[in-house]
Formats: structure tokens, sequence, C-alpha cells
């Protein structure tokens, strides 16, 4: 029996979320790209008087972005 390796998983469906984003970049007025945007709106900011350190983070899930992810699961799949 064959396994299959978690990282070609991964690696797959990142590369989903790439695509689907292309995608939905392509297309901004249509419903690809409508989704929902979540995160950290302005950065935060840790100021320690020699050292400077911002922390920020927004993830934007799109339809295209999840039809990349369940493509890159069915290629892994059948791989």
């Amino acid at each position: 029996m064959r396994r299959k390796n978690t990282w070609a998983c991964f690696l797959l469906i990142l590369a989903g979320i790439v695509l689907g984003g292309f995608i939905g970049s392509l297309f901004p007025d249509s419903w690809l790209n409508f989704g929902q945007t979540f995160g950290l709106s302005s950065p935060l900011v840790l100021d320690l008087g020699i050292l400077s350190v911002t922390f920020g983070l927004t993830i934007k899930i799109t339809i295209a972005g999840m039809i990349g992810i369940i493509t890159g699961i069915m290629v892994y799949r059948f791989i």
C-alpha cells in the first residue's frame, strides 16, 4: 500500500488558494470574488524603545479561493 505525502497535499491546497485568488482578482466584479475578509484591520505595533515590532494579518476568503482549495484536494486524491 502506497502512503500519500502530507506535504504534497499542503502544497496542492496552497497552490489552489493562490490560483483561486489570482482568478478572483482577474474578475473583481464577479461572483467569484465574493467573500469575507477578517483579521487585524490596523497593525499592532510593539515599541520597546530600541526595537519596534509590527504585527498584522488579514485573510480574505473568496469563492474562487474555495474552488481552488477543492480543486487542490481533488488533484491530491487522484495522484
